[in-house]
């Protein structure tokens, strides 16, 4: 069980034309704190919790606002066919499925409109989650490419003051990444994410410059305190190049993770 502790800040957004502009008129803080637990299932299988508090501060034109709560709740899980390192020549291969609810406030609710959407933390509508994961370790390295896939049910939204059916579209993520561990159990990494959001829908009809697209980088490294408990902290970018992201802010920020296992 552990927790991950978020800071980060936008420093620009992408158009519907996927063109890259800072935004110096405008300042956004976001904050995150996790609270997240996984339990072994057989052998092979791993079911785990995570529970997501959320705050924004924004100021747009002079206004300033800051909200939060509780973020959606979601629950994974994990089945490993074939662990990393089993064969030399076939990789771990391990399914990824999950399911995540809208315990959050949606961007659509009355609290979050009037707070330039501070209040918002979650999509408001149910998601479902199936993936798979490729990863092999040679010697002290370990390599991972996992993709994702999340479908979101229909739901409905206060647009305007008008209630309309919103379904987002599939979400596709593919995350790529490497680690290296050192003789003492530390650890370094270097991982990318792409994610691919088509076009959602309002009433049926498409809904304009919804569909999004956004690149991660990140960098972090872990530490081994005891047997027991162990420290994360990394450094994460949205690179600000035109092309890479679409209708998305693009921010930068620091984690923090702490877990506490039992053996």
């Amino acid at each position: 069980m552990g927790t991950q502790l978020h800071a980060g800040t936008v420093i620009g957004e992408f158009d519907d034309g996927s063109h890259y502009t800072s935004v110096p008129r405008s300042t956004e803080y976001d904050y995150e704190e996790d609270l997240f637990g996984a339990v072994r299932v057989l052998s092979r299988g791993q079911v785990a919790l995570l529970a997501p508090f959320i705050e924004t501060h924004r100021n747009e034109t002079g206004i300033s606002a800051f909200g939060g709560g509780i973020g959606d709740v979601n629950l994974s899980g994990r089945y490993d066919f074939v662990r990393a390192g089993e064969s030399r020549y076939v990789p771990g291969v391990a399914l990824l499925a999950g399911v995540t609810a809208p315990t959050g406030t949606p961007p659509d609710a009355p609290n979050a409109v009037t707070s330039l959407g501070t209040h918002a933390t979650g999509i408001g509508a149910w998601q479902g989650n199936v993936g798979l994961a490729l990863e092999q370790t040679y010697g002290p390295w370990l390599f991972n490419a996992t993709e994702l896939l999340a479908w979101r049910a229909e739901r409905t939204a206060n647009i305007g003051g008008v209630s309309e059916s919103e379904t987002l579209a599939p979400q596709f993520v593919t995350l790529l990444g490497t680690a290296y561990t050192f003789k003492n159990d530390a650890s370094v990494a270097l991982f990318g994410s792409y994610t691919l959001e088509g076009t959602a829908t309002l009433d049926g009809a498409p809904a304009t410059a919804s569909a999004r697209r956004i690149a991660v980088v990140s960098v972090s490294g872990g530490y081994p305190f005891t047997d027991h408990f162990r420290a994360f902290g990394g450094l994460y970018l949205d690179p600000p190049l035109s092309g890479l992201g679409r209708n998305q802010t693009a921010a930068t920020g620091l984690t923090l993770t702490l877990v506490w296992g039992w053996s």
